[in-house]
């Protein structure tokens, strides 16, 4: 029987080739000196007879930046970056993984490593499977506290390790298109005073570091908590937010409780989105937030306990994918725990406060208080039961779970399975048209620029429906 079974017979016919699990192996962007993720090819004998593979070994030889093991041995044993002697029964594979770390460039653009894997056969053949990889230098900053003014610009990446403090004596200031890449754990304390100058065209970005993908189709930076967010301390004041996009944290923005004569915390035209709590938590102190989405959160996407806050052509939604147990769009009151925050003003005018949820707006109320007259819904389209006779609602619209447009197909896409929204009202969406032109006339543009006035009818929220 052994004599009849040829599982242990090779070939050297020049026909007999090596097939491979991909025709290039290619990695994510990735920072100069942290190592990249793994990289895995399989390489296939599809035929009849066994391959011997002669060698295996990297084009760049010694200088190349690629680490790669091929079925248990490490290339990077030998000084050209070769192994020899393989052997692929018929039918059979072998795995290939390969690693990579990018040596600092000392420049702002990315740039591109590319180099190759050789695989010689005992026949002659050689196979060349690419290795690409696109860099990027980067300035990291290890447990900072900024002491001084300060202003970070657009050249470079910023990696923030431990945390970024910004001390009481100091302005931050972000110019637009900065991009700051939070480790996991670290996070944003400002003190002090924080100045985001983004631009629709350059937003400034806070967002985790990791830069690959846990599957093919989803990248880590669309997953929540892969940092910690920004805490806005009790010291901090006139703190202005123009076109920031900040997602994938443990929380968005929190503000601590602080004197309500004085504003805190300035949004617009900003993006909260993707978090593992809070999006915008706003406890007992003075906010404008405007133009701004605040969106899929594990905690609620906007708190308001107490204080003064108002909220115009907003787009609160709760489209969290990963837990069933998620926070509300809203949550707002004068009541955190067993303590009492008077709320002075709770104002929410051509906003979008809608979920998965028939009713996404919660709260909690000191009874006998000041707990009704400060709080006011102008010209919303919400998913909660609108009471009638209730002077603090104004021309709002129900979100009906009954209609056929409701909750999410109110929108252009949610795609829960990549997490990749578009907050957009489709049209026919109640959404459409039914802001009051007044306000929206001191927002010409909505949060991408397009104009919400041209066709004299706007829309709720910060996101405008265009018609061809």
């Amino acid at each position: 029987m052994t004599a009849c079974d040829d599982y242990g017979s090779f070939t050297n016919d020049r026909s007999a080739v090596l097939t491979f699990s991909g025709d290039t192996v290619r990695f994510d962007t990735l920072l100069t000196t942290v190592p990249s993720s793994t990289r895995t090819l399989v390489v296939y004998n599809r035929g009849d007879k066994g391959l011997r593979i002669s060698s295996v070994r990297l084009e760049g030889g010694a200088a190349s930046p690629f680490r790669v093991n091929v079925d248990g041995q490490d290339l990077t044993r030998t000084a050209d970056n070769a192994a020899t002697d393989f052997e692929v029964c018929r039918r059979d594979s072998i795995v290939v993984r390969a690693e990579v770390t990018l040596a600092v460039r000392n420049q702002d653009a990315p740039f591109e490593v590319k180099d190759a894997l050789l695989f010689t056969l005992e026949s002659g053949v050689q196979h060349r499977v690419p290795l690409v990889v696109v860099g990027q230098d980067a300035y990291f900053l290890n447990a900072k506290t900024i002491t001084v003014d300060t202003t970070f610009t657009v050249k470079r990446p910023i990696v923030v390790y431990d945390s970024l403090v910004v001390s009481e004596t100091a302005t931050l200031t972000m110019e637009a298109g900065t991009q700051l890449l939070f480790h996991e754990g670290a996070g944003l304390m400002v003190r002090g005073r924080l100045l985001v100058n983004g631009t629709v065209e350059q937003p400034v970005v806070l967002r985790g570091d990791r830069t690959d993908h846990i599957f093919d189709y989803l990248p880590y930076d669309r997953l929540p908590a892969r940092w910690e967010g920004v805490t806005i301390a009790a010291t901090s004041y006139d703190n202005e937010l123009h076109y920031l996009d900040l997602h994938s944290g443990s929380y968005g923005i929190v503000c601590d409780s602080s004197d309500v004569s004085r504003i805190k915390l300035t949004v617009d035209g900003c993006r909260l989105h993707n978090l593992g709590g809070d999006g915008l938590s706003i406890r007992h102190c003075q906010a404008t937030v405007q133009n701004t989405e605040v969106s899929n959160t594990l905690g609620h996407c906007v708190t308001l306990l107490g204080g003064a806050a108002t909220f115009v052509h907003c787009t609160l939604v709760q489209f969290y994918a990963l837990s069933g147990a998620c926070g509300h769009a809203l949550y707002i009151g004068n009541r955190d725990g067993d303590t009492y925050i008077p709320l002075y003003n709770g104002s929410f005018v051509n906003c979008v406060i809608t979920g998965y949820a028939d009713d996404v707006v919660q709260g909690t109320w000191v009874d006998g208080e000041d707990n009704v007259a400060h709080y006011s819904f102008h010209h919303c389209f919400m998913a909660t039961e609108l009471p009638a006779d209730d002077a603090s609602f104004v021309d709002c619209v129900y979100d009906d779970p009954e209609s056929e447009l409701r909750h999410e197909k109110n929108f252009t896409l949610i795609d829960a399975h990549a997490f990749i929204y578009d907050f957009t009202p489709i049209e026919g969406s109640g959404v459409c048209s039914m802001a009051d032109a007044d306000y929206s006339a001191s927002l010409p543009t909505d949060r991408l620029g397009r104009s919400r006035i041209a066709d004299g009818a706007p829309d709720a929220g910060c996101y405008e429906l265009v018609k061809p």
